[in-house]
């Protein structure tokens, strides 16, 4: 596929690294020569300097003959602008853009093909806010993640010395939960993947990757973790769009206070917020965080722009008492280096964690859902299933048939349940066993224990050329 990307900034670089390694052609635009030539010793991309909303400038990039504009620069009027002329000038096919303002959410219409032109639109803002308010609501797990509206959830937990889990086979859970279907999808320890089966044991540090209904997650984590008290008090060093975004939602469901060192930044946040407390003054001030009792905060979430000061404020909340800390981190590096090591209990990069929303609009097949899991280095995709057996590699096929590829394992199935003249009765989840056989239109819920295997997976899926 031939790919523009607009924007080398943190989303825009993590695409292009992460479609560039599925041979994609890819051409990443920038104003910055830097920043595009640090990305060139790395990824082997084409680039272009200039404003990607110029038609001369997508032209050279190659707009002509392209399948898809990725348009993700900070601008928001750059990337409708782009979008607007890659469909006017170019009938570029596919057009995604980043909007970071909420105004447009109140006009859709203006990104229709009449107006901007935008395919897709996606805020990366947003998308972090969701997945900081699922880890929220389920303070014991390092990723929440839903599948299917909702319906399935992958949660991912470390495995503790003492927990009910920790040096048992996995074929004990039945009988911890015995009403309780659920497949532990995959385990990571020291950074590597394992395949479990029912004998694998479970060792404390273990990263343990678990697939079932939504219904039963939080009986799943008491099993797991233990019981782990609610989120009351939470306090944000960081009042930018992603802290305001995040304090405007749970405001009324927790005791905030949301941390602004720029008093004029500090006055509009005041304004905007209704519950919350406003205050002015920097998190990394050790004097600030005792008055505000950072003794009793249940989680301190680091926001800001800088992420050493993420870093520090967070090491910091959790030398002096706070429950839980979690950092925004925009570094792989960084993420991989802090989390888990005792002061920092999660670290987010909003370019992984936003990720998925774009690759659900690249991926090759009905992909309705991607989430990349473990800092990008694995991923779980939702695939709807098409044809026959006649036609498809899966559909009508018990899974003992399938030849899923070695790090590659099917953790859960949607299945639609209608009545005879259509209407939808239910939405059924089925935890697959060698026996269970892939009907058409179901929902697959695919594990790969690293990305390099999603193509192969995508193919899997692909019909053969006489299905109609």
């Amino acid at each position: 596929m031939k790919i523009i990307i607009l924007g080398a900034g943190q989303v825009g670089a993590s695409v292009a690294e992460n479609l560039v390694s599925e041979a994609n052609d890819i051409t990443l635009v920038d104003t910055s020569e830097e920043h595009l030539a640090a990305l060139r010793e790395r990824l082997e991309i084409r680039t272009v300097v200039g404003n990607g909303a110029s038609p001369i400038v997508l032209r050279e990039a190659g707009a002509e003959d392209a399948d898809l504009l990725i348009a993700v620069t900070q601008s928001d009027q750059t990337n409708l602008c782009a979008c607007r002329i890659a469909k006017a000038v170019y009938n570029l096919p596919t057009r995604i853009a980043r909007l970071r303002s909420t105004d447009y959410v109140d006009f859709p219409e203006l990104l229709n093909e009449e107006n901007f032109a935008v395919d897709f639109s996606i805020c990366p803002e947003q998308v972090v806010t969701d997945y900081i308010k699922r880890l929220i609501a389920f303070p014991e797990a390092l990723q929440v993640l839903e599948f299917a509206d909702g319906v399935v959830s992958l949660i991912c937990v470390r495995a503790f010395e003492g927990g009910a889990l920790v040096g048992h086979p996995l074929k004990a859970l039945r009988f911890h939960l015995p009403n309780v279907e659920l497949r532990i999808a995959a385990i990571y320890r020291d950074g590597e993947p394992i395949m479990p089966d029912g004998d694998t044991l479970v060792l404390p540090g273990d990263e343990v990757f678990c697939l079932a209904s939504t219904v039963h997650v939080r009986k799943i984590m008491s099993e797991l973790r233990g019981s782990d008290r609610p989120m009351r008090r939470i306090m944000i060093a960081g009042g930018g769009n992603i802290g305001l975004r995040l304090a405007r939602s749970i405001e009324d469901n927790y005791h905030v206070k949301i941390l602004e060192t720029n008093r004029a930044r500090a006055d509009m946040l005041a304004d905007q917020l209704s519950r919350a407390l406003v205050l002015r003054g920097d998190a990394t001030d050790e004097k600030l965080l005792e008055t505000e009792g950072i003794d009793e905060t249940d989680l301190f979430v680091a926001l800001t722009n800088d992420e050493e000061d993420n870093i520090m404020s967070a090491s910091l909340a959790k030398r002096m008492g706070a429950r839980r800390t979690l950092a925004l981190i925009n570094r792989k590096s960084y993420v991989d280096l802090v989390q888990g090591g005792g002061a920092i209990d999660i670290a987010i990069s909003p370019a992984h964690t936003s990720i998925g929303t774009l690759l659900a609009h690249v991926r090759r097949g009905d992909v309705v859902a991607v989430h990349s899991l473990r800092r990008g280095a694995a991923e779980a995709l939702e695939i709807i299933a098409h044809g026959s057996r006649k036609d498809s590699k899966v559909v009508g096929r018990p899974l003992e048939e399938i030849a899923l590829p070695k790090g590659v394992s099917i953790g859960a199935i949607v299945r639609d349940v209608k009545r005879e003249d259509g209407k939808l009765v239910r939405r059924e989840v089925i935890i697959p066993h060698h026996d269970t056989v892939i009907e058409e239109e179901d929902h697959v819920i695919v594990f790969c224990t690293h990305k390099r295997l999603v193509p192969k997976v995508e193919k899997l899926f692909q019909v053969s050329f006489g299905f109609l």
